[in-house]
């Protein structure tokens, strides 16, 4: 059973991929709709990372010499300018009330999700909990496909029925709701992986705060004993909801977790670090050495979700710090103008076209329509397999299938 499963979940990457490069280079320049990189040059820069970029526990670290061409710089910088005014709107939207429910934003830790994918191709799969807006960006939804999913309109990545914690996008399997249970989801898409002999991994990602989780390290325990192809990411920005790690957590160093599994832990406010160690562990997965364990070292500037206001159990100083020291964009910003690839005035026309970008999707997605109450009911049960009928909140809202 467990193999049928696996395979009609990863049939499609039977196909020949579409590498990182080129899939990223249509996602951002033809469906995300914001500034070409175009006119800069292709040709690579080296880069060293700081040393304490990366420490590891039972392997070695990934050399800190990075090879990068300057195009890619450049639309790195664009993904998280983009991401972030995406994310902007969001909160502004959800304050207008305009987005009702949950929702999660990942304003300040854009460097894990645009890092990851610029390491990766389509053929690699992610999962990942309910902060997930950014990474679905990037797995190629567009700006108002996302935007019209948080306002549950027909136009949204998930027709409008997910809403901000049930997005998915090809080889990305969500966004999922309850704390944790993404993880051994993961370690099934890497089984079926390894078992249709697909040379490619998994990202299975969760947070600090869901890191305590039983079926975390049930996960841990299948996926070295069959040695399959999963990174466990836990995305550490500091506090599961109000709550510090240190509180917690008996041991704050999640890359140690694993045990008998090794593990990197990975700066997770530098996009070329972030970058550096995917494309590092998914060789090490992929070549048959076994899964890792992955602590992203990051910082959320928000709350843990919008009715969180983010200050009663930190100080604004402490994320005004963390906005002044440690900011991706910022960051990849001054590296760009060092090395002399691009001008501050072309970054500043890449901001105001981000801006543009989003406005203009989100406009759009206003304007699509909710989707009809027929199709509530519609992809629970496999075709054929269907109960006589479905309970409302009340009888009259009962739906019966037609047999």
């Amino acid at each position: 059973m467990l193999r049928s499963v696996s395979a009609r979940v990863l049939a499609h990457t039977k196909t020949q991929p579409v590498t990182g490069a080129a899939f990223r280079a249509f996602a951002a320049n033809q469906v995300r709709g914001y500034a070409s990189t175009a006119d800069i040059p292709e040709d690579t820069v080296s880069i060293t990372l700081p040393e304490n970029s990366f420490d590891t526990y039972k392997c070695d670290k990934p050399s800190l010499e990075v090879q990068i061409s300057k195009k890619e710089m450049v639309q790195m910088y664009t993904d998280m300018v983009a991401m972030r005014r995406m994310e902007m709107a969001a909160d502004a939207l959800y304050k207008s009330k305009f987005i009702r429910g949950f929702c999660h934003l990942c304003t300040g830790q854009e460097a894990v999700s645009v890092g990851m994918e610029h390491a990766i191709t389509r053929a690699d799969q992610i999962i990942t909990a309910y902060r997930c807006h950014g990474f679905t960006m990037m797995r190629g939804a567009t700006v108002k496909q996302v935007i019209a999913e948080l306002l549950g309109r027909k136009d949204g990545i998930s027709r409008g029925m997910g809403g901000s914690m049930h997005m998915f996008a090809r080889s990305f399997f969500g966004g999922n709701g309850i704390v944790g249970a993404q993880v051994p989801l993961g370690a099934g898409i890497a089984f079926a992986q390894k078992y249709m002999n697909n040379p490619s991994v998994t990202f299975a990602l969760y947070g600090d705060g869901a890191s305590n989780q039983g079926q975390v390290f049930e996960a841990y325990n299948m996926a070295k004993l069959w040695d399959l192809p999963c990174v466990f990411v836990c995305e550490n920005n500091r506090y599961g909801m109000g709550t510090s790690a240190a509180r917690s957590s008996a041991s704050t160093k999640y890359y140690t977790r694993g045990d008998y599994i090794p593990g990197i832990v990975v700066n997770g406010m530098d996009v070329l670090a972030v970058k550096q160690a995917c494309a590092w562990a998914k060789e090490w997965t992929t070549s048959g050495k076994g899964p890792l364990v992955m602590e992203m070292s990051t910082y959320r500037y928000g709350g843990h979700s919008m009715s969180d206001p983010g200050t009663t159990y930190r100080t604004r100083e402490e994320i005004q710090h963390m906005r002044s020291t440690s900011d991706p964009i910022t960051g990849l910003k001054q590296r760009l103008l060092e090395l002399d690839i691009i001008s501050e005035a072309d970054l500043k026309d890449i901001d105001k076209q981000a801006r543009k970008s989003v406005d203009e999707a989100v406009a759009a997605a206003k304007e699509s329509p909710e989707p009809n109450t027929d199709v509530l009911f519609q992809w629970i049960y496999q075709k054929g397999t269907e109960p006589k009928m479905i309970r409302g909140r009340e009888p009259s809202e009962n739906h019966y299938f037609s047999q």
